[in-house]
């Protein structure tokens, strides 16, 4: 089985520990979008990993890591994480592919970056500064620079050009003093030798391995509300983070993915600018947030917080056709009297099921809440659904009755062992080498 991991919220979910959780039961794990603007955060053995652009299974002896087409990499940011890994003791040699097709996120795209925001006003998306939006529009503006125009660093060469017009444009763009698009050139083409090696068609990397009986986990950055065709436009990321993203991001076809796991809290979060429905900017906001440390792995920026949203998981899960759902940080709702699930949205005198597609709408638009009782008994650690407090089973029992989808596993806590696979779900049959005593194998 092939399976695609992504997040049925507005990111940071903890997809990184669900693919860590799985990992074990494939051959590759294959990234499909993003940059390193996306922080996958895994705890493992009283140690923290926050990876940005390896996928999480590299944190597993022996499991190849592919980085896709759809993916745009910063060559310094990548280089920073493997001497990270390197210095916790994980090998990357020998194990690493980063697709020829990769769009390079260059020196000049992260000052766009920060001009745009600043230029945006009160307007902005809230991006993490780091190039990632910039080298999109390179990209689709087919000006932008691939990991394989690397190999010609000839001084009249598509490479020396591409890099000499985009910063000339850059210069008159910005003003004040210019960049020297030499020192730019010399810059990347001096990330050719230690990217080398790592190069590959992944593409064909992957038709390969498939064809020999390996099998592949498809894993995803940001959610699909941060979608850029389907999220809450203009306040999303600059990729596909829903389903699609991985057959264009990786280079294969669709019937290569046999099983969608969505990714959500049992609350809801955001970073960043744009609408956020459930948001609780009260104390209830703050308990969630110190409660769950919600803070980003990447950026340190804490997270709005809210109540579960169902509508905007049901979108999720009509959009990526989810065959189950990955429920994270239940534990951070223990002690709560009362939790409240978003069933649906008021809007004017209407009343909402399904996600509206206008952002003013979507703005407008107040929860409308259905109340169940807290449990007192905590979740954390948590190994089997029979161990949880009562009122929590109801809670999750609730959450897939709105939401539509089953709920597969349940995380209660950071660590990858403190986790419920629930064994009559659809993922016992998916991968029936995950499931040990009703968990993840570790």
């Amino acid at each position: 089985m092939n399976i695609a991991v992504l997040g049925a919220q507005w990111g940071d979910e903890g997809k990184g520990k669900i693919v860590d959780l799985l990992a074990p039961s494939f051959s590759i794990v294959a990234r499909y979008q993003g940059g390193h603007n996306a922080g996958h955060t895994v705890y493992t053995r009283g140690r923290k990993f926050i990876l940005r652009l390896i996928p999480s299974g590299i944190l597993h002896p022996g499991i190849s890591c592919v980085v896709g087409n759809g993916v745009v990499v910063d060559p310094q940011a990548l280089f920073a994480e493997v001497d990270e890994l390197a210095r916790l003791g994980v090998a990357v040699d020998g194990r690493l592919a980063v697709s020829d097709k990769a769009h390079l996120i260059l020196p000049y795209h992260r000052e766009l970056d920060v001009l745009s925001e600043a230029r945006r006003g009160e307007r902005k998306i809230g991006t993490t500064s780091r190039g990632i939006g910039p080298a999109y529009e390179d990209k689709i503006g087919r000006r932008g620079v691939r990991v394989g125009d690397l190999a010609n660093r000839s001084d009249d060469g598509p490479l020396a050009n591409a890099i000499r017009e985009n910063v000339e444009s850059r210069n008159r763009l910005i003003g004040g003093s210019g960049v020297d698009w030499r020192s730019v050139f010399d810059q990347v083409c001096g990330a050719w030798d230690r990217l080398k090696p790592w190069v590959a068609d992944v593409s064909l990397y992957l038709d390969r391995a498939r064809r020999a009986g390996r099998s592949v986990l498809f894993e995803g950055a940001q959610g699909t509300l941060l979608d850029i065709d389907h999220g809450t436009y203009p306040y999303v990321t600059s990729s596909n983070a829903t389903i699609g993203g991985v057959c264009t991001g990786l280079g294969i076809g669709p019937r290569a993915i046999d099983g969608v796991l969505g990714v959500a809290k049992a609350y809801t979060t955001r970073v960043g600018e744009g609408p956020l429905p459930t948001e609780l900017a009260d104390e209830m906001g703050k308990r969630l947030r110190d409660g769950g440390q919600e803070y980003g792995a990447v950026t340190g920026r804490p997270r709005r917080c809210g109540w579960y949203d169902a509508v905007a998981v049901r979108y999720a899960a009509r959009l990526n056709g989810l065959d189950a759902i990955a429920l994270t940080k239940l534990d951070v709702l223990d002690g709560l009297e009362r939790v409240s699930i978003c069933t649906a949205y008021r809007s004017a005198e209407q009343t909402l099921t399904e996600f509206p597609a206008d952002l003013a709408q979507l703005a407008a638009c107040e929860p409308a809440y259905e109340s169940v009782p807290g449990w007192s008994r905590p979740t954390r650690g948590a190994r089997q659904f029979g161990d949880l407090p009562r009122e929590a089973q109801r809670y999750i029992e609730r959450l897939e009755e709105v939401s539509g989808v089953p709920i597969a596993i349940i995380s209660t806590g950071s660590d990858r062992d403190e986790t419920i696979i629930r064994p009559e779900s659809v993922l016992a049959r998916w991968l029936p080498l995950a499931i040990e005593n009703g968990r993840g194998k570790s």
